[in-house]
């Protein structure tokens, strides 16, 4: 496309932070360590996770990059960062998780297929740019549409990334119109993140962003836009990110019988400690994220010091200074919560974490019983050892 390229080959790569812990290099997807994830309620750029399936798109000419809308409407248009750039500027806190956050810990169970993730395959954005319905309004589609009148029912966004899953075509991905034409579902079309233009790993000039579902919705490079009559037909939508019973495997799996995933479920995570710790008796403070879909606050954050027998509730906050309230006008609806308490171990121990979002959705106990061939959507309470000793270790 003019002014955008997607490269064929991992030679121009743009330049990451080095605390990131890689999960693979081509292409490129690495998360933060857990501890940093939870330093600010504001991801940094540079922490928050790379998910990619190609080569990072590269800008020659801003100036000629365009974005095709085009498909069953009555008024096509090719619009340009300057048209974007006049239309209303948005700013919206929200949190995109990877579907396969906390993949190894479910392939632990049995194994699963996909990159391996810990926990911090996600991060909380505060995203600007222009929302999808606005953009929609300039080819002839009202607020609130659900059908145009060519039969339009979907919105398909291409990306000028070349995917192997695609046999090097783009990545694609699609959402309901009524969700797109929807001003309070706040889709954006994108080109700032954390107040800044966007960088080349998450994006650049031009992303979606869809609050309250999985991260893979959310196509970054934006090539066109497409209003169809069903969902896009894309590997991503049809062959990848759909959730499977534990009875389903890879021989006798029928990609067609579910649906793609869209929302997510509620989650928590403990980012305190590690996996396995060695501490002192006494006093430890457990603190980490709790995040739901669809817009759901977080009504509660549950905490176990004896492996889920009996538990405690943690506090939760956004922003410092400001109460937290679920489903309050002064909350941020699409982002993640932390969660705080300060609790006495005196014997090694389970400590556990369970998080219940304002529809009263709660984590489920066990990871088996979620388990899916490719290992997304591990919500199941999150875990960590604790191995108590008296001296410095």
């Amino acid at each position: 496309m003019p002014g955008l390229e997607g490269p064929s080959d991992y030679s121009n790569e743009p330049p990451r932070h080095p605390i990131l812990q890689i999960n693979a290099k081509e292409p490129f997807n690495a998360e933060p360590p857990r501890s940093a994830l939870i330093s600010s309620y504001v991801t940094p750029v540079d922490l928050f996770y790379k998910r990619n399936h190609g080569p990072i798109p590269i800008v020659h000419d801003l100036e000629r990059y365009c974005v095709s809308i085009s498909g069953l409407i009555e008024n096509p248009k090719k619009l340009f960062m300057k048209d974007i750039w006049m239309l209303p500027k948005y700013n919206v806190a929200a949190t995109l998780q990877c579907a396969g956050n906390r993949r190894t810990a479910m392939s632990n169970t049995r194994k699963v297929k996909g990159v391996g993730w810990d926990v911090s395959a996600l991060g909380n954005a505060v995203w600007g740019g222009a929302k999808l319905a606005d953009v929609l309004k300039l080819v002839g589609i009202p607020y609130l549409t659900s059908t145009t009148k060519s039969g339009g029912k979907h919105v398909e966004f291409v990306s000028v990334d070349k995917c192997k899953e695609e046999n090097g075509g783009p990545y694609k991905a699609s959402i309901p119109l009524s969700q797109a034409t929807n001003p309070e579902a706040d889709v954006l079309l994108a080109y700032e993140m954390n107040g800044e233009t966007l960088n080349r790993d998450h994006g650049y000039p031009l992303r979606a962003i869809v609050p309250g579902i999985i991260g893979a919705r959310s196509v970054k490079w934006l090539d066109s836009i497409s209003v169809i009559a069903e969902e896009c037909q894309g590997f991503f939508m049809q062959k990848d990110y759909k959730m499977f019973p534990p009875s389903v495997n890879w021989d006798n799996i029928d990609w067609s019988s579910r649906r793609p995933q869209m929302d997510f479920p509620v989650q928590s995570v403990i980012c305190s400690l590690e996996d396995v710790n060695a501490i002192k008796p006494g006093k430890v403070k457990v603190s980490g994220y709790a995040v739901s879909g669809g817009g759901r606050g977080i009504e509660r954050v549950d905490v176990s010091v004896d492996g889920g027998k009996t538990w405690m509730e943690a506090s939760r906050y956004q922003k410092t200074g400001i109460p937290y309230i679920a489903d309050g006008p002064s909350s941020d609806k699409w982002a993640w919560v932390f969660f705080e308490v300060t609790i006495d171990v005196t014997q090694s121990t389970e400590i556990v974490a369970k998080a219940v979002d304002i529809a009263s959705n709660v984590q489920p106990e066990k990871v088996e019983d979620i388990w899916n061939l490719r290992g997304i959507l591990n919500t199941s309470w999150h875990r960590v050892q604790v191995r108590v000793g008296r001296s410095n270790m």
